[in-house]
């Protein structure tokens, strides 16, 4: 619900596609500087109790959101600035999140249990962008920034009473586990790893090239004509796409050839977003966003799956925020090349660009990157020997 309120509340302020731009780099580029640092730190300290601070970091910035509109500050600068305060919070909660899940549950289970997580995530994707823009319509971002911060009291909530260990593996703990010597363990180990190379660099060219979402706010007003409902269901719908998706590959279970439908999934992405950039229909544009939620489902299920299960527990939170630098930094400095680059030619064909752009990068994968379409998580163990 945030996020969209932030997109729509900055492009109400300014009317600007450059300004809609600059919010996905304020919410990267703390991600890229931090992201390091958050791995170490998930790596050698509790993980629930870390994520408990993240989490309280975040509900401030939600509060001060608040705040400042309540305030009627017309300047967007607190609002990028904001977004960067809980962008660098997020940079150290998803190391440990996605570190401890692999220990909630066996590995034959792991790949079930990333589907069902999604569809967890996806559906209050699907009904926060919805609720969000009726409440939009309604009453202005400040409230949809109010409910956000009161959400983070469930999260830690939620992180209380888990009983579950956060510790890292201590087997395997480092004395210098704060330390610049733990940070370049974790980039050998990725650097070593062919398959985690793989993965990680087409997540980030593909999510660089193909970030229609920021575009919403502009196609919602000027292209179709539907307004901040609309909007709100535009934003909905790749979240629509993902949770059908995730049931499917969570009744599914372990796919075949998982490498291969990575990058497949990828060039389906590509497609579908630029048939979104060209569709002047409310209905298509709403299938083919759900068709990109649809794919990137199956592609960041099989990912995540694959790096989380190739890296030792001791090395993860290391592991994925090194990731992070592709798969969130990605998103969001694509967002400021889909800002510009709409500024410049127009935002349906800066959406069209992006889109051709993901599909090449799966059509070069498939040709570079043997590791990734060779890959079967039958033979993990092969796939993990560190060169």
């Amino acid at each position: 619900m945030q996020l969209v309120a932030i997109n729509w509340h900055v492009y109400v302020l300014t009317k600007s596609a450059l300004a809609l731009g600059l919010v996905g780099l304020f919410r990267g580029v703390p991600v890229i500087l931090c992201s390091l640092a958050g791995g170490v730190v998930a790596d050698a300290i509790d993980r629930k109790r870390l994520m408990i601070v993240t989490q309280t970091v975040m509900l401030v910035s939600a509060g001060l959101l608040t705040a400042t509109t309540l305030a009627g500050t017309e300047s967007v600068w607190p609002f990028y600035l904001l977004s960067a305060m809980g962008s660098a919070a997020t940079a150290f909660d998803i190391p440990a999140r996605q570190s401890l899940m692999p220990t909630l549950v066996p590995v034959e289970d792991f790949p079930n249990a990333v589907s069902l997580g999604m569809i967890v995530f996806n559906v209050a994707t699907i009904s926060g962008p919805a609720i969000a823009g009726v409440l939009l319509a309604e009453s202005g971002p400040a409230l949809i920034y109010a409910i956000n911060a009161f959400s983070f009291l469930a999260v830690i909530g939620a992180l209380l009473a888990m009983r579950a260990s956060g510790s890292p593996d201590l087997q395997t703990a480092r004395k210098d586990a704060l330390s610049i010597g733990a940070l370049k363990e974790g980039l050998t180990f990725v650097w070593r790893t062919p398959i985690v190379v793989q993965t990680m660099t087409l997540d980030f060219v593909a999510t660089f090239f193909a970030s229609a979402t920021l575009l919403l706010p502009i196609f919602a007003r000027e292209r179709l004509h539907v307004g901040p409902h609309g909007y709100g269901l535009l934003a909905a719908a790749p979240a629509i796409g993902s949770v059908i998706t995730a049931f499917v590959l969570a009744r599914l279970g372990t796919l075949q050839r998982q490498g291969r439908l990575v990058v497949w999934s990828v060039a389906v992405f590509g497609v579908a977003t630029a048939a979104f950039g060209v569709s002047t229909a409310f209905w298509f544009s709403m299938l083919m966003l759900a068709v990109t939620g649809a794919a990137d489902t199956v592609s960041t299920v099989l990912r995540q799956t694959i790096r989380q299960l190739v890296t030792p527990n001791h090395l993860r939170g290391r592991m994925t925020s090194i990731n992070m630098m592709f798969f969130y930094g990605g998103p969001q400095l694509g967002e400021l090349e889909a800002g510009v680059l709409a500024a410049l030619i127009g935002a349906p064909l800066s959406v069209v660009v992006g889109g051709l752009g993901s599909t090449a990068a799966a059509g070069i994968a498939a040709v570079k990157s043997k590791s990734l379409m060779e890959f079967e998580i039958s033979d993990l163990r092969s796939e993990i020997t560190v060169r």
